[in-house]
């Protein structure tokens, strides 16, 4: 029996298992390795947070992104995005060099047994352990409008579902959404020739500013200092204190993380937008149905009331995700019913992002309405390793099973990067 099993090996689960390693514990990890930004995202596409915001965790601080690109003749600099193949080459480097051998199996369901619990795999092996961390990043969230759910993936499909736009080239495309998916994606598909409109319920669309220069006057630091989620003391808060975050009122934090950064477009995809995709501002969807071609939308106008129709191709709903406790479908059903459960919907996350059943670690946006925004991006995946790979050796401990776990060296407690 294991001590730790990671469901997911994405940057949270990556970092979750980097620390429990050097904690000394017995781990497995399994998942296809940075398989998100490997499957479902398109080639062209680029990080929207900073190089430096973008690290994966491991506990001495050497395998940042920032040491991938210097080993490979490039600079991770601030003020210029990292292109999405660069991260998942960089997720791929971390996991060879800090994470022992990742068992490419999907799990297909996780249900307690007596002292701990137990996994199924893909092709029917059981593995066992003492704790679990379900770190499975955004795809089990997929959030798609009511109006469009009753068409196939050929007439609608979500942005997180394609890893390459060619099937679009020289189409007719409606984007659905009003952020950096929505926005990018639309770019992407108007550079191949594909005839794209954004279609969004705002009535403008919001831009990020180009960051400030890294190094600049004290004053105008300590006005509006750096995060890993923006300029600003407030998502310097969110960013660098999800452990003062947790204190919050439990509606104060669903609130924040359902509200805080809402969407926005990057700084430099902006000129890729406004000069040649037609964007349709304070519009929403309130029907769909297949006609010869594609798909036919009823669209209303919500500042005039008035509807009109609109024929497209395709519909891709660049609409995000909401991390429900109902969406954990691998976990059985007497585990994910029982999962005590936030304002949103999301599972209630306590000390050291353990569940409400204990030895059950969560990871990732699903613990966003616990200690807040950071945990939408990887960003967060540094406060996470440490905090839960603790939370795991105190629940071995309590459970009278941490016998064999070693206690951590100074190097250990002392050693985990702080965010830049």
């Amino acid at each position: 029996m294991y001590d730790l099993l990671v469901v997911g090996a994405g940057p949270y689960g990556l970092s979750i298992a980097s620390h429990a390693v050097t904690a000394g514990l017995d781990v497995r990890v399994l998942g296809r390795p940075m398989a998100s930004w490997r499957d479902h995202m398109p080639r062209g596409m680029f990080l929207k947070s900073e190089p430096w915001a973008s690290n994966l965790s491991d506990p001495g601080g050497r395998l940042s992104l920032a040491a991938y690109c210097a080993g490979r003749g490039t600079e991770a600099r601030h003020g210029h995005p990292i292109p999405v193949e660069t991260f998942a080459e960089y997720g791929l480097w971390f996991a060879r060099n800090a994470v022992p051998e990742i068992d490419e199996r999907m799990v297909t369901r996780v249900a307690p047994v007596p002292g701990g619990f137990e996994a199924l795999t893909d092709d029917g092996r059981v593995l066992r352990a003492r704790a679990v961390a379900l770190a499975v990043g955004v795809m089990p969230f997929v959030e798609i409008p009511p109006a469009l759910r009753g068409l196939g993936p050929a007439l609608v499909s979500h942005s997180s579902h394609h890893s390459d736009l060619d099937r679009f080239r020289d189409g007719d495309v409606t984007v659905v959404g009003g952020g950096q998916a929505a926005l990018e994606t639309a770019a992407l598909l108007a550079e191949q020739g594909t005839r794209v409109r954004v279609l969004a319920r705002a009535d403008a669309l919001s831009w990020n500013d180009v960051p400030p220069p890294w190094v600049r006057p004290w004053w105008r630091s300590a006005r509006s200092p750096h995060s890993g989620l923006g300029c600003g003391w407030r998502n310097w808060f969110y960013s660098e204190r999800p452990g003062l975050y947790r204190l919050l009122p439990e509606t104060t934090r669903a609130r924040v993380a359902g509200t805080a950064l809402g969407p926005a477009g990057a700084w430099w995809v902006r000129d890729r937008v406004e000069p040649a995709v037609e964007v349709l501002l304070g519009h929403e969807v309130t029907a769909a149905r297949a006609v010869p071609g594609g798909v036919r939308l009823d669209v209303r106008d919500r500042a005039a009331g008035t509807s009109r129709v609109l024929d497209t191709g395709h519909v891709i709903a660049a609409t995000g995700f909401t991390a429900r406790r109902e969406r954990l479908s691998l976990l059985c059903d007497e585990l994910r019913t029982g999962l005590a459960a936030v304002a949103d919907g999301s599972p209630a996350v306590g000390r050291d992002f353990e569940s409400s059943q204990p030895g059950l670690f969560l990871a990732g946006l699903v613990t966003a309405s616990g200690y807040g925004p950071a945990m939408r991006f990887v960003h967060g995946a540094t406060y996470t390793a440490g905090s839960l790979v603790r939370g795991v050796r105190r629940h071995l401990r309590a459970t009278g099973q941490g016998a064999a776990v070693p206690a951590p060296s100074s190097r250990e407690r002392t050693a985990a990067p702080a965010g830049r």
